[in-house]
Formats: structure tokens, C-alpha cells, sequence
């Protein structure tokens, strides 16, 4: 572990993300988490995907903090968590992590919001537990096979390639503050809010964690994940009764409508919100349509 925690760069942050990380130890590393409002009031889990961290939501968190116990990890190598190098950055880790974390915490039932890799680790733990879930927000994600993928993210997986791009150069943390946001948004883009999406990914070693959830995309059988997603994607069914709302951007070049199109196949009652404006990063493209938009749905059914 590192010896300094958190580190010295949140310092820089204070004003855009002005939380106190708390972590919890697993196989001897820290896994950091955000744990925000009333302890009593009923929980909302948010889970960040690849190349984010918890800073994703930020806003969200603090809207929803007046009134529900918000708790978002960062995933082991990402954010403010550990980044150990010889380690099984790997979907059924994750979700082992997810599920400890929550055992930990003593949450009895949450609704969750899960958005790009955050789909596939959060519907990982759900169709396992779905007497804990109350509602879901689906936001740009995927929690089923789909073999569809575009050429630039085919590229960070070759061998040799992928690290150079996406260790050496931060190529995928770097294009997902450029590529992940409509060109509106991308424009009132400001630099603090650049470095807060870049900061823990300053380094070849803290980049470790980037580059796995890249390799780790089940594509075909013989990918390490495939049967894990496989199995989460068969028992799906098992939560179509939760109530469920999905937001996603329309401008997302890499979880494009067809994605859109298998969720709401898998889930024809679930409360449908296209954003026409929003690319992958739909969360801070259109944060407040979003945070409307999640506390509508919540006060309802969360």
C-alpha cells in the first residue's frame, strides 16, 4: 500500500469534490468509498466505470446526500483506492470487492445507479442478491455480451500497443475527457474538472487498472469474463419486477443505441430518458436533467 492517503493531490480538489474517503482493507489493499447523508436514510449505491472514479458523481452525491445515504467505491486501481500491480483486476474480483464492501457497510437493501463497467460489477452482485435491491438507474452500460466494439478500444487491448497507449501516454483517461462528452458540453469542459477526472492516473503504475478493464472486455468465450457475463446476463430476468429508469446519452460513441435498445429488450417496463445532447459522460454532460431526473425516480420507488 501506498504510504500516503489519501494522497496529496485531493488537496487540489476540495471544491469540486468535497467528501472524506473512508476505505476498507481487502487481501491487504485499501478500497476506497465515499459515504455521504444520514446513515438512516435509505441507501443509493453508485457505481463508476472505466477510466472514472467516484469523482464521476460528484454532484449527484451531493444533491442526493440531503436525503439518502450515498455510498460510491472506487474500484480496486481506480480513484483513491490502491493500484497493486500484480493483482486480478478482473469482473468476478470486482464484484467480490462490491459485495465485501457491502457486507462491511451492513446495508440491508439500496437502490443502485451503475454506469459504463459499473453495469457489469453492480448487475454482477444484484442478480445474486436481489432481495437488497430496491430500484435501479442504468446509465450508458452494459451488463450482457455484446461483441460490438469500437476499432480505437480494440486498439488499447493489443499486446505491447494497448500499454503503450494506455499506460505510457494515458491515451484512454485522456480521450475519455475528450471523446466521453457531446461537443456542447466538451466546451464548458473547465480544467479543474480535467485534472479531477486525470489526477489518480498520473503515472504508468497508476494507470494499471485502465488498462486491465480494457483487457478484460468479454468479447469472445475464450475472454477470462465472458462466462462471468454470460451468467449475469441469463439471470437478468431475476430483477425485472425492480423498478427500474434508464438515462442515456445518445452522443455515446461506444455505448451507442443499439445498447440502449438490448436494455430496454431485457427490460420493456423500465422508465426510458434519452438525452439527446449527452455523450458518454451523460452524468456531467446534462448533470442537471440528470439529478432531476434520479430524484424523481427515487422519491417514488427508492
Amino acid at each position: 500500500m501506498s504510504s500516503t492517503w489519501p494522497p496529496e493531490w485531493l488537496n487540489d480538489l476540495t471544491q469540486k469534490y468535497p467528501f472524506r474517503p473512508n476505505y476498507i482493507e481487502i487481501d491487504g489493499y485499501r478500497l476506497s468509498y465515499i459515504d455521504e447523508g444520514d446513515k438512516s436514510a435509505p441507501c443509493v449505491l453508485l457505481l463508476h466505470g472505466n477510466p472514472t472514479w467516484s469523482f464521476y458523481y460528484r454532484e449527484l452525491i451531493k444533491a442526493l446526500g440531503n436525503n439518502y445515504r450515498v455510498v460510491v467505491p472506487d474500484h480496486m486501481g481506480c480513484g483513491l483506492s490502491d493500484k497493486p500491480q500484480d493483482y486480478s483486476y478482473t469482473l468476478k474480483t470486482h464484484i467480490a470487492n462490491l459485495s465485501k464492501l457491502i457486507d462491511h457497510l451492513k446495508i440491508v437493501s439500496f437502490s443502485m445507479g451503475v454506469h459504463d463497467w459499473g453495469g457489469a460489477i453492480g448487475f454482477g452482485y444484484a442478480v445474486d442478491n436481489v432481495e437488497k435491491i430496491k430500484s435501479l438507474t442504468v446509465f450508458n452500460t452494459a451488463a450482457f455480451i455484446f461483441d460490438r466494439i469500437p476499432l480505437r478500444i480494440r486498439l488499447c487491448r493489443l499486446p505491447l500497443v494497448g500499454a503503450v497507449i494506455v499506460r505510457a501516454f494515458n491515451g484512454f483517461a485522456n480521450a475519455a475527457t475528450v471523446w466521453g462528452m457531446a461537443t456542447a458540453q466538451r466546451n464548458k469542459f473547465n480544467k479543474s474538472v480535467i485534472r479531477g477526472y486525470l489526477a489518480p492516473y498520473d503515472s504508468w503504475e497508476n494507470r494499471i487498472a485502465i488498462l486491465r478493464f480494457v483487457q478484460d472486455i468479454p468479447i469472445i468465450s475464450s475472454d477470462q469474463s465472458h462466462n462471468i457475463l454470460s451468467g449475469v446476463d441469463k439471470n437478468l430476468s431475476k430483477l425485472i419486477d425492480k423498478p427500474m429508469t434508464i438515462i442515456w446519452g445518445m452522443r455515446d460513441w461506444c455505448f451507442d443505441f443499439s445498447f440502449l435498445s438490448e436494455w430496454r429488450e431485457r427490460f420493456p417496463n423500465a422508465e426510458t430518458h434519452k438525452l439527446e445532447k449527452a455523450g458518454h459522460l451523460v452524468v456531467e454532460d446534462e448533470n442537471e436533467v440528470v439529478i432531476t431526473l434520479v430524484m424523481e425516480f427515487l422519491n417514488r420507488h427508492g
